[in-house]
């Protein structure tokens, strides 16, 4: 299935802040079935960025005889003991009444809902339908049948809740409405941060029975159940679950809830230890680092991975748990080391390793806050001064440099340039008063390089006008100029 990621943007900082966060627009399907739209002032600015896409993994097909299918399979737990035969009724009873109430669906509702079911078998025929997941994954068939039923399409990254509930869901084209752990732990953060206790609990109350068995261990946590950027479910992020522990040990302090939660998110530290692709754990040259997704070890996200040392920073604080601060230690001399690789002198990296690109502004401020943040908690000097940096670097024009060339008129020819930092950039080429050619180029990344152009037959020098504006709206100029010689005589045969 193909994940559409042209609608994400970042979270905002305050998602880690005190304050609360700014107010995301959802779509609420109210229990009279009615839809309409609200700001939830608790609710991040959205969610991940896809990494790129990997090959396809190509699941191989069992013989029809030891096919694995989800009766087969909730009978197979409740003979292992890991439901009960209540358990096993309730199960197998609510996948038969999704199934059928999916039949009576047309349009884009159909095909959204046999999706999902999809994903459900999937998952089953590689036989990770276990135990602890049937609860979340039966919750998001339900949710999913319900909104589809209403007969309403929806934008690729929309968010949707449901009356009675504070859990967040978004769309995925093709996919159908996913939870978003991230997003809701994100919402949990926001809820603290704007001292709203009452539906803190409530919300609380509601995540803590969606966490998985992973790890082993008795470790546990809040999974993704789709595929994303070449990554088949179940995986893991490292942001999400620094994230939730840090909102966990935050709402236990808060309500006084320190016997029951704080257990469930010492267990969920288990991901930390475990490399990937079970846990987020990739040993480095001066500690571990935590990955953001699980299936993609080699990508190296930088704000995923402070937000989980954040995450686990205020665990440990909070929690008093040796633990946590074990985890910290083993991976912060690891950011250390990876932070400056991050700055470009000019504008910050959102990745490196496998994928090294520019962050958008959203990311450029997300990874600022997240250093800064890591900053207040350590004062570890290479967090401070890479935070100023990068807000510094919000007020600084682009530098850009253009070359003067030669070009052989009537031909195709390329130009150098060079860029300070990520920039939309427009060209003016003109002879004398009059524009030969204006176009603009979009997004372009720092470092040295190159626009192509059809050099006109008619020799001359030509100026090229080249002109930068970053992303945070800060302009820059450079011009030079192109001498384009005269054509070559084709030789007469």
């Amino acid at each position: 299935m193909r994940v559409v990621c042209c609608a994400f943007v970042a979270i905002v900082c305050s998602l880690v802040g005190a304050s609360p966060a700014v107010a995301g627009q959802v779509l609420v399907l109210g229990k009279d079935g009615q839809v309409y739209a609200r700001e939830d002032p608790a609710l991040p600015a959205a969610s991940m960025k896809a990494p790129p896409r990997r090959a396809a993994v190509v699941a191989t097909t069992a013989s029809k005889k030891k096919r694995r299918t989800v009766y087969r399979e909730l009978k197979r737990l409740r003979a292992s003991g890991a439901i009960t035969p209540e358990d096993y009724t309730t199960y197998r009873a609510g996948f038969v009444d999704v199934k059928r109430r999916a039949k009576r669906l047309d349009g884009i509702g159909k095909s959204e809902m046999r999706a999902v079911i999809a994903i459900v078998e999937d998952i089953t025929a590689r036989r990770k339908l276990t135990g602890s997941r049937l609860r979340p994954l039966w919750l998001m068939l339900n949710r999913n049948v319900e909104w589809w039923s209403t007969g309403r399409s929806l934008g690729s990254g929309q968010r949707i809740e449901f009356a009675g509930s504070e859990l967040v869901w978004q769309y995925y084209p093709g996919q159908g409405l996913q939870f978003q752990v991230l997003g809701n732990f994100g919402k949990l953060n926001g809820l603290w941060g704007s001292r709203q206790n009452a539906k803190l609990e409530f919300m609380l109350d509601e995540l803590l029975p969606l966490a998985a068995a992973r790890g082993g261990r008795g470790g546990v946590a809040w999974e993704y159940y789709f595929s994303f950027g070449g990554g088949r479910p179940p995986w893991v992020s490292g942001l999400a679950e620094g994230t939730a522990v840090q909102a966990l040990s935050r709402s236990a302090k808060r309500l006084k809830r320190e016997a029951d939660v704080l257990p469930i998110a010492k267990r969920a530290l288990r991901i930390f230890r475990v490399r990937t692709p079970t846990g987020v754990r990739v040993p480095e040259q001066s500690g571990d680092h935590y990955a953001i997704y699980s299936y993609a070890p080699s990508l190296r996200v930088l704000n995923g991975f402070i937000q989980s040392l954040v995450g686990l920073y205020d665990y440990a604080r909070l929690s008093k748990d040796p633990e946590g601060t074990e985890l910290f230690q083993a991976a912060e001399p690891e950011a250390r080391r990876e932070v400056p690789l991050y700055d470009t002198g000019a504008w910050s990296l959102y990745s490196r390793g496998s994928s090294t690109h520019e962050s958008s502004l959203s990311y450029h401020d997300l990874l600022q806050g997240f250093l800064a943040n890591l900053c207040e908690r350590t004062d570890v000097a290479i967090y401070c001064t890479t935070a100023e940096h990068f807000e510094t670097y919000k007020t600084v024009p682009p530098e850009v440099t253009v070359k003067s060339t030669r070009l052989r008129g009537g031909r195709y020819g390329r130009v150098p340039f060079e860029l300070s930092k990520i920039s939309t950039v427009t060209l003016q080429i003109t002879r004398g008063a009059r524009t030969v050619e204006a176009r603009p180029f979009g997004a372009v990344g720092y470092g040295k390089r190159t626009f192509g152009w059809q050099a006109p037959k008619r020799a001359g020098t030509y100026t090229v006008l080249l002109t930068a504006r970053d992303l945070a709206g800060n302009q820059a100029f450079d011009t030079t100029t192109v001498r384009v010689l005269k054509p070559k005589k084709k030789k007469r045969p």
